[in-house]
């Protein structure tokens, strides 16, 4: 058996129970954890199985919150960015220019917006990466009807009157 896990009086009982009232997600989980241990400092394997999370995240918990106080568990949430190139708002004005190039006549398609990235940080980037950042900022792939540029329109036409599939 370990030793006694201990929160230490960042925060009363009552103002982390009053907290607790007004947190969801995953804070909502961290907070009957800090409560257990400030009301009833026990094993983390106990307070763990109190509060239907594991051992380690106990420790985790317990730990961050004596370091850096109650900020340390009400601020992080899942999902951020942590490998980026770009922030979301410089992304967005990165691409900004690209859909300019649509009214004449042009498709705007990843290859040069992979080149000019590739150019804005100085080093290559993989494709995936150009088609990810797209997808962030709502861009989705248009692709026209295939169609031969040397096809002539009276042709087709003849084939489609005497083809047996029309």
């Amino acid at each position: 058996m370990g030793g006694v896990t201990s929160a230490l009086p960042h925060l009363s009982e009552f103002e982390v129970s009053v907290r607790l009232k007004q947190t969801t997600g995953r804070e909502h989980k961290r907070r009957p954890i800090i409560r257990n241990a400030l009301a009833d400092p026990r094993p983390a394997s106990e307070i763990a199985l109190h509060t239907d999370v594991s051992v380690s995240c106990v420790h985790n918990v317990v730990s961050r919150y004596n370091r850096f106080g109650p900020q340390a568990v009400e601020g992080r949430e899942h999902g951020i960015r942590r490998r980026c190139y770009l922030k979301k708002d410089e992304e967005a004005g990165f691409l900004k220019p690209f859909p300019e190039i649509a009214p004449t006549g042009e498709t705007c398609v990843a290859g040069p917006v992979k080149e000019s990235l590739e150019a804005l940080l100085g080093h290559p980037v993989h494709h995936s990466t150009v088609y990810r950042m797209l997808h962030r900022n709502g861009w989705r792939e248009i692709v026209p009807r295939p169609a031969h540029p040397e096809a002539k329109e009276e042709v087709q036409g003849a084939f489609k009157k005497t083809s047996p599939n029309s």
